[in-house]
């Protein structure tokens, strides 16, 4: 996997069981929120990150940098990266596993500068489970799926209840994505 630091999971984890209900390969995965940073269309300046159901255990996202996401000048801001990398296996936790859950860690490591205009292409898996700690890793590769390496990304979620985020969550942000899930006839997504 990725150079970050130490062995990965560091503890002995269960294989991850895959949801009955999770997309099958192949299936485009929508926005799960319009208003969401990494993967809705309603933020101008957001990353609209698009992804699908790979083989196995995989989640393949694509993120195109835009002069809105630089930090250096003519570079992608290496926060907005780790920005996309924490959609990228939030979406992996969400859409494979059907649990809510939020990120608890997240490292990034940044092998190779990400121009404005270039595109990542995100591999993200599933590497195991341990209790409540769901660990994932992902390889974040520059302008093809078979492109260098530019970042790896690793993460522990946290499977969390519902009420995590009806009690710290804002009640009309809630409301605008049950009425968007109604529109949409599509069941409750576990990652809002």
């Amino acid at each position: 996997m990725s150079p970050v630091s130490g062995p990965w999971p560091p503890v002995p984890v269960e294989p991850p069981e895959i949801h009955p209900k999770a997309p099958a390969p192949g299936t485009e995965l929508g926005a799960h929120f319009a208003e969401c940073f990494g993967c809705g269309d309603e933020v101008d300046d957001g990353l609209h990150l698009r992804s699908a159901i790979g083989d196995g255990y995989t989640v393949h996202s694509k993120f195109t940098v835009t002069s809105a996401h630089q930090g250096a000048p003519g570079l992608a801001h290496g926060g907005l990266l780790a920005c996309a990398f924490d959609e990228a296996l939030g979406s992996t936790v969400g859409n494979l596993l059907h649990r809510p859950a939020v990120t608890g860690k997240l490292e990034t490591d940044f092998r190779r500068p990400v121009p404005v205009g270039s595109t990542l292409y995100i591999e993200a898996r599933l590497d195991g489970v341990a209790g409540r700690k769901i660990y994932v890793s992902a390889d974040g590769h520059l302008d093809a799926a078979d492109g260098p390496v530019a970042v790896n990304a690793r993460a522990v979620f946290i499977a969390v209840g519902f009420d995590h985020f009806s009690t710290h969550g804002d009640p009309q942000a809630l409301e605008k994505l049950a009425e968007q899930h109604r529109r949409n006839k599509r069941e409750w997504d576990i990652n809002p």
